[in-house]
Formats: structure tokens, sequence, C-alpha cells
């Protein structure tokens, strides 16, 4: 039997058997009771209600899904700033189950992908990561090994839910043997295994954006939604980048973690306003 509330403070007492009922009573990823149910089961005012399921949700205990309702809050994937980890094993971690939907694989030129993309693989006469030095040809074009690239667009998904958006270009010579299996499946696994490169890391650049709305149509999302952009280089040991990308990652799915050092002052190349 439900009994009212009756001492002071009322807010706090609510928030301590909302807390109890989450744990008793409820999975994650379940829909939670309503502001209507709260006040009609505790006895009190809509206002007491929508506030308690406020202070959940910016809990993280809680999340609004507009439309739908309020629901447990499920799993989140890391995304672990200090490390390269597979999408498909992070899934896995948080107990879901990874999938991939391969949008587009193809190889094209390299002066097909970009000025960001030429630049980052120094087909502009750049030095290469680490001090290697770019393939100069006959008419004194700066180049990689080849001029051909791989372009990769990917869906990742966990539990059957849009989770990230992937736009990729793979330097072709690196790995000639790519297949659309391969993928479909972890990048990493595949250039470390089946192609036998050894990957020494990436640099990336990592920023809130709104998502435009075709982009938020694949991520099953409202157009401005804000999600993690992450523009990266990898590159392999010696220096030689392997790929470029831009990824959104739903912001509301991941999560930044990071372990910090000592105190240091910021320079110009860690702190740059815009």
């Amino acid at each position: 039997m439900n009994t009212p509330i009756v001492r002071s403070p009322v807010y706090q007492q609510l928030n301590e058997r909302l807390r109890a009922s989450l744990s008793a009573d409820y999975n994650r990823g379940e829909q939670f009771l309503t502001e209507r149910e709260i006040s009609e089961r505790f006895q009190v005012s809509r206002a007491t209600a929508n506030k308690a399921l406020a202070g959940l949700v910016s809990e993280g205990l809680l999340e609004f899904r507009k439309g739908v309702g309020t629901f447990v809050r499920r799993h989140r994937i890391d995304y672990d700033v200090r490390s390269l980890v597979s999408f498909t094993e992070k899934a896995r971690a948080a107990g879901k189950k990874p999938a991939t939907k391969v949008l587009a694989f193809a190889a094209i030129a390299a002066a097909d992908a970009g000025t960001a993309v030429r630049a980052a693989f120094q087909l502009d006469g750049t030095a290469t990561r680490g001090g290697a030095t770019p393939r100069t040809s006959a008419r004194g074009t700066t180049t990689l090994c080849t001029t051909t690239l791989w372009e990769l667009r990917r869906l990742r998904l966990a539990d059957g839910m849009p989770m990230i958006l992937e736009h990729r270009f793979i330097v072709h010579a690196h790995c000639p043997r790519l297949t659309q299996p391969q993928v479909a499946g972890s990048l990493y696994r595949a250039w470390t295994g089946s192609h036998g490169l050894q990957i020494a890391g990436a640099d990336e650049v990592i920023r809130a954006v709104p998502l435009t709305a075709a982009e938020a149509r694949q991520l099953q999302v409202l157009a401005r939604t804000p999600a993690l952009e992450v523009v990266a280089v990898g590159f392999l040991t010696g220096g030689s980048p392997l790929w470029w990308e831009r990824t959104l990652y739903r912001s509301d799915h991941y999560e930044l973690h990071s372990r910090l050092g000592p105190i240091q002052s910021a320079t110009p190349a860690r702190g740059v306003l815009l």
C-alpha cells in the first residue's frame, strides 16, 4: 500500500523513495514513473514530482526521451581519450551487441578526397609525422606511396541503436586487400591481424557540434542535436599516416573518459580559444 509523504523535507524524502524504487523495481532501459504517477503515488504536487525527476536525470540515474517518457539510464559506452580501442570491444564491455552497417566502401583518387584529407596524408609537400619524408614523383608532386585511397562510411550500432556515424579515408597502399567483410567489423583487428600493420596511435580533435538533418536521420535523433565530433589522423609506427576520419558520436550514449596528470601551464598547443 502506498503511503503519503507526511514529514519534511518533502523533496528529500521523495528523492530517497524514488532511488529505492529504481534499485528494487527497475532494470536499465525500462520506462520509469511519469510526473503524474509520482504525484498520485506519493501524494505530492506535480511541481515537486517534476523537480525530483529532473534531479534524477541530472544525477545520471534517469534519461529523458523527448515525446516518449523518462527511462532508467542504460549503460553508456565510454570514449577513452588515452588509447585506441575498437567500438566492437567497447560495446561488448558495456553489455551491448555491436553491429556495423557499411554505407559506402570504394577506392577513390586522392585528388577527390578534399583538402583536409590530402593535407593529413602529406599530399601537399609537408613532412610526415616522426620525420619521414614523402615520396616525390618525376613531376615534383609530393605523394605517399600511391594516390589511391579507400573511402569508407559506416554506421555503428549497439543493440540495434545507431551510435556512431563515421566517414574515413585510408591509404590504399598500406592495405590494398582490404575487404567489405573486414570493414564491417573491427578495422583495428583487420589492420593489425590480416594486414600486419603496426599502429602507433592517432592525433584527435574532439568537439561538440550540432548534427545536420541528414546526420540526425541516420543517428535517429532530432536535427541540431549535439554530438561529439572526432576528427583524427592515425599513424603507423614510423610516422606514416594510415587514416583520416570524421566521426560523430551520439552524445546521449557516450561519455569521455580520461585520467589527468599533474597540473601544467596551458600553451597554445594545449589550449586554443576559438
